[in-house]
């Protein structure tokens, strides 16, 4: 698939000038489309964005006058769901001067894609050498992999460090939205809100591949993908004596789904997700995907038509919206910056976009004109990806204007020789029946491959997978910020509340401040079994505030310390 991966990359990916190429778990061991191309539909759905100053039945008028259907509606946000099999549906609407237009809810965002290590028998050797050296001193916390978790060291989440002040409050909620979370995990099952979970998708099977229940739509407590459990386990594991702690492991996990199987992103259940985050009280949300089919949304870029540039700006303009709602009801939004390896201050060319339909993509000249979305949209905390070494990783986006804050999400090429080593990633609950499925544990329950862990206490075990990527290093800054709002919040209506403002100021100004390398570019070289790649990076800005670390890397205890 070229679609490319915003939140995580696999220590295999390619490096190419624009992208790191991904693909995922359960895509790689179930046979299912490499892309939504052989997806078919006699009908279209579309967002259709009605104007600020205009209401609901404007936008309702405009697509019953285009010959739409109106399926549903968010009055909050400003939308109306609309389908039509009418091939100029969507030029008609956006003739209609009372509406922003209308963007097709296709799939617009997605998830990271993972390649399994299992294909790289070289490398897997390589590794499963250098985790035997790695192991052994002081654990992060008295879990059992704890000696594993460089990553809560580097950041000070220790049972010396925020641990003996601050593990977060079960009055908090955090919210995942990703490709699911499974709630059974034994190591995020006892902060695993099933209560509020919900599910926004329904699964396509000509995309995610045979459904696993008779309506289609999976339990709010599944992730046949393996990403979004990953993630709220770095956010809130459990000490509970199995497996990892995470930055704020007393918090409530709340899974808010708007992602495929495959790992596809609608539009509508993006929008829905963080309107429902919003309407139940999250404190924090962690959102681990970027805005398809445009890697660079353009409202007025020549080499658009005009209804690609009408819909980007729907994109830009929807999503601005849903943010602005979230943040309004309290939610702090953490987004990760992307593994392009691209300055996003000063973007030059896009050759992936648009990625959706296969075969679409053309070369585009862009400039800073060009947001990433949700990276670089307003009022989102946006995070850089950290290395072992505390370099910024290979793989990382940067900027001035874009990083706030940088936390470690791995990089598993920054060894003294510049090789593989899977203990430089970010160890995290990883979904059995995935494992299981992607033949990385045996018929006796044993990993097959370094990429793997077990951990067991008594009869239960669990898994745990390395994985690397800024979709790695955004829940550890959503960790530390929902500590933030543990320790200086106060009592509301979900349970405990922070204006996030504050939460925000508080993690930025807690932050360790680093400076740009000496000399400011970065020379990065890859070598792997197929070959060397090598690229550069320019820090730009003071130690303060700068393109490769923002305000600096995350602080756990000095974010819960002091006054607020």
């Amino acid at each position: 698939m070229r679609q490319l991966g915003v939140c995580l990359v696999t220590a295999m990916t390619a490096v190419t000038g624009a992208a790191l190429l991904a693909s995922s778990p359960a895509s790689a061991a179930v046979s299912r489309p490499a892309t939504a191309s052989s997806a078919t539909s006699t009908s279209t759905e579309y967002i259709v964005l009605q104007d600020a100053g205009s209401g609901a039945l404007a936008a309702k008028a405009a697509v019953e006058k285009a010959g739409g259907t109106v399926v549903s509606e968010n009055t909050e946000l400003g939308y109306v769901v609309a389908r039509s099999s009418n091939a100029g549906f969507q030029a008609a609407v956006n003739a209609d001067r009372s509406v922003v237009g209308a963007a097709a809810n296709r799939i617009i965002g997605q998830a990271p894609k993972e390649q399994q290590a299992s294909q790289f028998q070289v490398e897997k050797l390589r590794a499963a050498a250098k985790a035997v050296r790695h192991g052994g001193g002081e654990g992060a916390s008295s879990e059992p992999l704890a000696d594993l978790q460089w990553d809560m060291k580097q950041i000070d989440a220790t049972k010396k460090g925020s641990y003996a002040r601050q593990t977060g409050s079960s009055k908090v909620l955090v919210g995942i939205i990703d490709t699911g979370v499974d709630g059974t995990h034994p190591d995020v099952a006892p902060n695993f809100s099933t209560k509020l979970s919900r599910n926004f998708v329904t699964d396509m099977p000509d995309i995610d591949g045979p459904c696993e229940v008779s309506t289609c739509k999976d339990p709010a407590n599944e992730d046949d993908d393996g990403h979004g459990t990953h993630v709220a386990s770095t956010i809130g594991a459990p000490i509970n004596g199995i497996g990892i702690a995470g930055v704020a492991p007393d918090v409530t996990l709340v899974n808010i789904r708007a992602g495929q199987d495959s790992g596809y992103f609608f539009l509508e259940p993006t929008l829905e997700a963080l309107t429902y985050a919003g309407d139940i009280g999250v404190d924090v949300v962690n959102m681990s995907y970027y805005v398809d089919p445009w890697l660079f949304n353009c409202t007025s870029n020549p080499a658009d038509s005009p209804a690609e540039q009408r819909e980007q700006q729907v994109i830009r303009t929807a999503t601005q919206r849903a943010l602005n709602y979230a943040r309004n009801k309290g939610v702090l939004p953490v987004s990760a910056e992307g593994n392009e390896s691209t300055d996003l201050n000063n973007p030059t060319t896009d050759d992936t976009s648009p990625d959706y339909p296969a075969d679409a993509a053309k070369l585009r000249t862009v400039d800073n004109s060009c947001i990433n979305v949700p990276a670089e949209s307003k009022g989102v905390l946006t995070v850089s990806s950290t290395a072992r070494s505390l370099r910024k990783a290979y793989y990382s986006n940067y900027g001035t204007e874009e990083t706030d804050i940088a936390a470690p999400g791995g990089d598993a090429y920054d060894t003294p020789t510049n090789t593989l080593d899977y203990t430089g990633m970010i160890l995290a609950a990883y979904p059995k029946s995935l494992a299981v499925l992607n033949g990385d544990i045996d018929s006796a329950g044993e990993p097959t491959t370094p990429a793997v862990v077990k951990s067991c206490k008594g009869k239960v075990c669990a898994y745990y997978q390395y994985l690397q990527g800024t979709s790695m290093a955004s829940p550890h800054a959503t960790g530390v910020a929902a500590l933030v709002v543990s320790q200086f919040g106060s009592k509301d209506k979900s349970g405990l509340g922070l204006n996030p403002d504050k939460t925000e100021a508080k993690v930025l100004k807690s932050a360790t401040e680093t400076a740009c390398p000496n000399p400011r570019t970065y020379h990065y070289t890859i070598v792997r079994s197929t070959g060397t790649t090598t690229l550069d990076a320019t820090c730009e800005g003071p130690k303060a505030d700068n393109g490769f670390y923002g305000h600096g890397i995350i602080n756990a205890l000095a974010a819960v310390s002091g006054k607020l």
